[in-house]
């Protein structure tokens, strides 16, 4: 019998086993325990201030705060533009859990309009959640006292008081400051361009036309900030620290309210504008464009209904006229001309053709007409322009030439703009060979110089652009360009804008320049001149001249008076003069549209704002 042989146990190997795998147990809890403590150490040492951050996001929440925008001043230091209280209802889109469920409690509880809840919907669309969104612009007090009774069931929506801008003079200075609304998409792309994001990140509103818009970065201000301190609900508990906004610079402008107020009054039933300007440093006192309309409508966000009634209106109340209205100068600029051809010695002050009313060049069939019929006899240019002779203008447009006009237009400041403190300026037209053919693809023509000769044609500019040129006339050719900002104030000081100069107009002779104006005096003075009716009997001296525009072609045998004209279709009317005439104290450009004759309709009004202004009629 085979005895199984027994296997005799090695302790001391076995021990060593264990022992083994003790050591290799402590060194893996040794290691996990150092990789937690280094986790520890990281979280609490070296990341402690990234999770502190964090933390402090969860309880502290940083709100952008608006500063107050600059207030805007007339010449005297009377409020134009101002900033007032009001009361909006507000939405913050984050507290808010179901925000159709509030919207239709609040509906139900406010009355509000289904267009109140689609405007609601698109300024959501627009605005980043943490923002709040308004809800109602400018609550009156049955709607936040229906509110307050109910608002601890409206988590989220709160009564905010805050300052909205305010026009007091309405429509009388709308083209002047324009107005400031809601930021949009567009609005947006401008304020990316600046770099100016965070700067607006508590602003719902900026500048769209006018000095607002011009002006906007100075308006505006510098943003600040409140951190607060918040609960689970982002319900704020305490301020814990605040940067308070920088206001935006006010600022002081060259208008007189009270001269635009008369101004608006004498437009009151008339499409057209005034533009009123101190010679002396092209400062403008006033500029109407009439009809004219509501700044305020817009500042809360203008309703549908309204707007359409604005760019549904034919007369377009849009239209800033002063600066954008694009007229034929007609016999306004006669005086220019006269000057450039004396400068250029085409004429002298001797010169002289017979007028029989009309102008034809030899072995051409087309007629030029005078607008008087029977002509105005033997003429020299001083007489010319003071009976406004289309004769002698198509003569001397016919010597010169287009190119000489041109040249010498364009430093008057024809056919570009004028740099006036207002970004919806046009720049009208001041034609050349080169325009034409760009234009039309086709050649400048005998006929079309003959008609720029008396401010026809292609010719076109705008009242600010005629006012300015009669000022470099006033200063002997030196241009100080139209201006509407006067001064400004920072820290309580005020600090006047500097000049807008441009480069002079060099003419040799200066009794051209003289004779020019004396020939201006003696169409306000002069029983023949064609002002002399308008300006009778006034206790100072004025010069000026007389233009009115035609606005359609009539056939070679054709009589106007024979004619059945629509109204849109009639003579704009056309004023540019200046007062006192021995020391010029403002200057004044009047353009009526489809009133008729200059002298019978534009130079009253013009003579009404000189007796206004120089102290007949105040």
């Amino acid at each position: 019998m085979n005895q199984r042989r027994q296997t005799i146990r090695d302790f001391t190997a076995e021990s060593n086993l264990f022992l083994r795998r003790c050591l290799v147990s402590v060194c893996l809890c040794l290691a996990l325990i150092l990789v937690v403590l280094s986790n520890l150490y990281s979280l609490q040492v070296d990341q402690f201030e990234d999770y502190q951050i964090r933390a402090d996001g969860n309880r502290i929440k940083v709100i952008p705060v608006a500063p107050n925008r600059g207030i805007i001043y007339d010449r005297n230091g009377l409020i134009i533009a101002e900033n007032r209280p009001v009361f909006n209802l507000e939405v913050s889109l984050e507290q808010v859990e179901d925000i159709d469920q509030v919207l239709s409690e609040l509906q139900q509880l406010l009355s509000l309009t289904p267009a109140d809840i689609a405007r609601f919907e698109r300024n959501r669309k627009r605005q980043r959640r943490f923002h709040p969104v308004t809800l109602i612009a400018n609550m009156d007090e049955d709607m936040m006292a229906l509110f307050s009774a109910q608002q601890h069931r409206f988590d989220g929506v709160a009564v905010e008081a805050s300052l909205a801008r305010y026009y007091p003079y309405g429509s009388a200075l709308t083209h002047v400051l324009g107005y400031v609304s809601k930021i949009n998409a567009r609005d947006l792309n401008l304020i990316a361009s600046w770099g100016a994001q965070s700067n607006y990140a508590a602003s719902k509103n900026i500048g769209k036309q006018g000095i607002e818009r011009y002006y906007e970065e100075r308006l505006h201000g510098k943003v600040g900030y409140a951190h607060l301190e918040v609960d689970s609900k982002g319900r704020t508990l305490r301020v814990l620290e605040q940067t308070p906004p920088q206001p935006g610079e006010d600022l002081i402008l060259n208008i007189d309210i009270e001269l635009q107020l008369y101004v608006q009054s004498l437009l009151s039933d008339k499409k057209g504008s005034v533009v009123v300007s101190d010679p002396t440093d092209g400062g403008i006192l006033a500029m109407y464009s009439s009809p004219s309309y509501d700044p305020n409508l817009f500042v809360n966000g203008i309703s549908q209904k309204d707007y359409s009634k604005l760019i549904e209106n034919n007369d377009r109340p849009l239209l800033n006229r002063a600066v954008q209205g694009q007229y034929p100068p007609a016999s306004l600029i006669k005086p220019h001309l006269a000057l450039l051809g004396l400068e250029s010695q085409t004429i002298s002050e001797k010169t002289k053709i017979q007028d029989k009313g009309y102008y034809q060049l030899e072995g051409v069939e087309h007629v030029w007409r005078d607008w008087l019929k029977r002509g105005h006899g033997r003429v020299d240019v001083k007489h010319s322009i003071e009976v406004s002779c289309d004769t002698f203008f198509y003569e001397l447009a016919y010597k010169l030439g287009i190119d000489t006009l041109h040249e010498y237009m364009a430093q008057f400041g024809f056919g570009e703009h004028t740099n006036i403190d207002l970004l919806e300026e046009s720049d009208g037209n001041l034609p050349s060979r080169g325009w034409k053919r760009a234009k039309f693809n086709q050649p400048w023509y005998i006929g079309d110089t003959i008609s720029v000769g008396i401010g026809q044609g292609y010719w076109t500019a705008t009242p600010v652009q005629l006012v300015d040129s009669v000022n470099t006339i006033i200063n002997y050719g030196v241009k100080h360009r139209p201006k509407i900002l006067k001064a400004t104030i920072q820290d309580d000081e005020v600090i006047a804008e500097a000049l807008n100069t441009a480069q002079p107009i060099r003419v040799l002779q200066q009794r051209n320049w003289d004779l020019v104006k004396k020939a201006m005096f003696d169409t306000v003075n002069e029983p023949r001149g064609t002002a002399f009716k308008a300006f009778q009997n006034t206790t100072y001296a004025s010069a000026g001249k007389t233009g009115t525009a035609q606005l359609f072609s009539v056939g070679q045998d054709e009589d106007v008076d024979d004619l059945i004209i629509a109204d849109y279709l009639k003579d704009n009317a056309m004023y540019l003069g200046y007062a006192p005439a021995n020391d010029p104290k403002l200057s004044v450009i009047v353009a009526l549209e489809n009133a008729g004759g200059g002298g019978s309709n534009a130079a009253p009004i013009s003579r009404s704002v000189m007796d206004y202004w120089l102290g007949e009629t105040r």
